[in-house]
């Protein structure tokens, strides 16, 4: 047992650090609500891309306090590292969120393709996941926790394909079993590449989310 550990006995715990994090986990999911109205709600991408950043500055918000909070305390509920990787890994899924919507706007995706719809989705069902999981960190259910992490991993790897097909796809013009087409115009693939990454982007940092939140019911547990 660490000096920390010891430490932890004797004094109180300050557990609004666990509020900290589950304001971003909220925060991420919320954004990433926002992002899915571009592909299934008629909401323009200016418009989404409006509504994200503006949960973005309120999630910049969350992670000033956090910081400040770390600054200030002694003894914190679990290591003041993994809170502050936690922290930061949340707050990236926030970012990359509005990176890819920001991309939309910047590129002049007016419509997202199939495959970005499908990447959105997949982007809403992890930070639901991520939102659900962290209020089990303050609880102790780490066990929950590894099963929802595995969850997290499992959908990631459904991006991964999605993400892998539509690549191949924009550079291919003689896809498999169908007839030869014209190669996608230059602007056109540059254009959905940016965004179809940006996307993969932050479902990969969800995934890193998965494994901090495995790491730390494994040390916890």
């Amino acid at each position: 047992m660490g000096i920390q550990d010891v430490i932890r006995w004797f004094l109180p715990r300050e557990d609004h650090f666990y509020d900290y994090l589950e304001q971003q986990a909220r925060a991420a999911h919320e954004g990433a609500k926002a992002l899915s109205k571009f592909s299934t709600n008629g909401t323009t991408a200016e418009q989404a891309r409006d509504a994200v950043q503006k949960i973005e500055h309120d999630g910049d918000r969350i992670v000033h306090e956090m910081e400040e909070a770390l600054a200030k305390t002694f003894v914190t509920p679990i290591d003041r590292e993994d809170l502050q990787k936690l922290s930061s890994e949340l707050d990236g899924v926030l970012d990359l969120t509005n990176g890819a919507i920001r991309a939309c706007v910047m590129l002049g995706v007016d419509k997202p393709t199939p495959a970005m719809a499908e990447l959105i989705e997949i982007i809403v069902r992890c930070t639901a996941k991520i939102d659900e999981a962290m209020p089990k960190l303050r609880k102790h259910k780490y066990t929950e926790i590894v099963a929802v992490a595995r969850e997290l991993r499992k959908i990631e790897k459904e991006a991964d394909i999605v993400y892998r097909e539509a690549i191949s796809e924009l550079f291919s013009s003689d896809p498999p079993g169908g007839p030869a087409r014209e190669a996608v115009d230059a602007r056109v693939l540059i254009r959905e590449k940016t965004v179809l990454e940006d996307l993969e982007n932050a479902i990969d940092q969800c995934d890193s989310i998965a494994d901090t939140l495995a790491n730390l019911a494994v040390k916890h547990g």
